[in-house]
């Protein structure tokens, strides 16, 4: 998988750590590997405008999520059955912000990297079809979100 960080928050980051999480998240939902997906870090204003722009909400927002390619089940890597082949796909752009972020994480009593690691998961599961707007899409994408997460924190590496 081809899978590239851009850091222009002003605010460091573990780059690597993120290009790992997200293989992981990915490796786990059975996409290709040579999908390709890029992950943008950018500050508060650059996300207002973003938030703004294509959500027509003011302030910004903790992530966004851009899909590029159409993904059908069984095609990309989207829903799709664990053994149903997966073309390669350019998935798309997930836009996180660091420091909406870290006053997420401090008003839910972890720390910025988990919530980061939180925002990046979810991202990926919008770009690979799911949502949350219907009480049934909800729980399945925040279960399937957690179960991820869960998964990740067995393996990932100690900062």
């Amino acid at each position: 998988m081809t899978i590239e960080v851009a850091n222009e928050s002003g605010v460091e980051i573990d780059e690597d750590s993120l290009v790992e999480l997200a293989g992981h998240v990915l490796g786990k939902m059975g996409v290709h590997p040579l999908a390709e997906l890029s992950i943008l870090v950018v500050d508060e204003a650059a996300m207002s405008v973003l938030h703004e722009q294509w959500m027509g909400e003011p302030g910004p927002t903790d992530v966004l999520a851009f899909p590029m390619d159409e993904l059908r089940p069984g095609t990309g890597g989207g829903r799709q059955e664990a053994d149903a082949p997966s073309d390669p796909a350019l998935l798309g752009d997930v836009v996180l912000c660091p420091q909406v972020a870290a006053k997420q994480a401090a008003e839910a009593g972890h720390g910025a990297r988990e919530e980061l690691e939180l925002l990046c998961t979810h991202g990926i599961l919008h770009l690979l079809g799911y949502d949350h707007a219907e009480p049934e899409e909800h729980a399945e994408m925040f279960g399937l979100q957690a179960e991820l997460l869960e998964s990740w924190r067995e393996v990932r590496p100690e900062p």
